[in-house]
């Protein structure tokens, strides 16, 4: 046994993701008294300008992006109490197929073993019990987060560490009541056509296939504050507009799929450190 406090590394790789999928369970750990380190893998510059100004179009000034998206993280940070923010400052790659993908020092254009040493070793200093990124797809299919995904999997290989590794997810009955919602709030959102509907579908998990369900309710209003520092993104404005009571009964449980453990601990657990304390 050592006095070093149990670890949770989550990477992720926009200034505003740890909010969403991570909230609460940065603000939960945080207050058990775990050491809670955020690692943002890029810079946000491709994400909104003052007024809702779009990348691309006149007036979008990325280094500006970027110098306020880093504030808000900060602020963000200090909501979560996230002790360790460690900042990769990557460039933005933007939406798969946008011409920023392949824009010099893009996060999706860097080598994952470059970009993985530099993660290993911020591993081999804080030495995670419990390590979280996206799956595969990055959930949703952006180059970042795929990209966070294969450095996080190479770095942990480079360190010989073994934490507990899990990938955010969602149940999809869970995103059928979200779809419900979204449209609650957004009256002038669309149907989706069907070929994007079929993507949708295929976000997130069968209930079943979820190793790990966390009940963060308790830290939700933290979680709701933590997007609210992120005011600049205009993503984010569908959650704040439904009130912090609302906003805890759709995110007040954050699920998890659990790809590396030797703890042995039971599945299905409702403990990212089950088996560990």
């Amino acid at each position: 046994m050592t006095d070093r406090p149990l670890t949770l590394m989550a990477v992720h790789a926009h200034p505003d993701d740890e909010a969403t999928s991570t909230g609460g369970v940065l603000a939960r750990y945080a207050a058990d008294g775990v050491r809670t380190v955020l690692v943002t893998c890029t810079d946000g510059a491709c994400g909104d300008g003052p007024g809702g100004v779009k990348p691309g179009d006149p007036g979008h000034d990325p280094a500006a992006v970027a110098a306020m998206r880093r504030q808000e993280l900060e602020a963000s940070c200090e909501v979560l109490k996230i002790s360790d923010l460690e900042m990769l400052d990557y460039g933005d790659s933007g939406m798969m197929g946008w011409p920023s993908n392949d824009a010099p020092g893009a996060f999706w254009q860097t080598p994952v073993d470059e970009a993985a040493a530099r993660l290993a070793e911020l591993m081999l200093h804080y030495r995670p019990d419990v390590v979280v990124t996206y799956d595969e797809n990055g959930f949703y299919g952006h180059p970042d987060h795929i990209q966070a995904n294969r450095i996080t999997m190479a770095a942990l290989k480079l360190t010989g560490l073994a934490p507990k590794v899990y990938w955010t997810t969602m149940p999809r009955s869970g995103m059928q009541r979200f779809g419900e919602i979204m449209r609650e709030f957004g009256e002038d959102m669309p149907e989706p056509d069907p070929a994007e509907a079929e993507a949708l579908a295929e976000i997130g998990l069968p209930d079943d296939e979820i190793s790990t369900w966390v009940d963060t309710t308790a830290f939700s209003g933290q979680k709701f504050d933590s997007l609210a520092a992120h005011a600049s993104q205009g993503e984010n404005i569908f959650f704040l507009k439904m009130g912090k009571e609302r906003f805890g009964e759709l995110m007040g449980l954050e699920t998890f799929v659990r790809v590396q453990d030797t703890t042995g601990a039971p599945l299905p657990e409702n403990d990212l450190f089950a088996g560990l304390r």
